[in-house]
């Protein structure tokens, strides 16, 4: 993948696609999921500047799970896959503990 350091207060962030199937094991259509609204932080810039010139940095750091709003951010594509630049006070917080790994892992541990 290309390098992509977001400037200011923006973050660069990877959805974290939904299980396809329900715990019934119904299969859910692509046309039917809402897009998810959680997400893996990827690159943050160095932080927002005030009027003074100084630096606060951003809360969130690499690697975070993160929730955000439905509408928050813009959708780009890097190397063919799809991100969402978004500024820091678009995301609702910080998911401590959230299951990390493989699609599988996540469907697993949603039951």
């Amino acid at each position: 993948m290309a390098k992509f350091t977001p400037l200011h207060d923006r973050i660069l962030v990877r959805r974290v696609e939904e299980a396809t199937t329900t715990r019934g094991g119904i299969i859910i259509p692509d046309t039917a999921k809402d897009k998810p609204q959680e997400g893996e932080v990827i690159s943050v810039g160095k932080g927002r500047v005030n009027e003074d010139g100084k630096t606060f940095p951003l809360a969130v750091k690499d690697g975070d799970r993160i929730l955000f709003g439905k509408y928050a951010g813009t959708e780009i594509k890097i190397d063919g896959e799809d991100f969402i630049i978004m500024k820091e006070e678009e995301v609702l917080g910080i998911l401590s503990g959230a299951a990390t790994g493989s699609k599988k892992e996540l469907a697993g541990a949603k039951r």
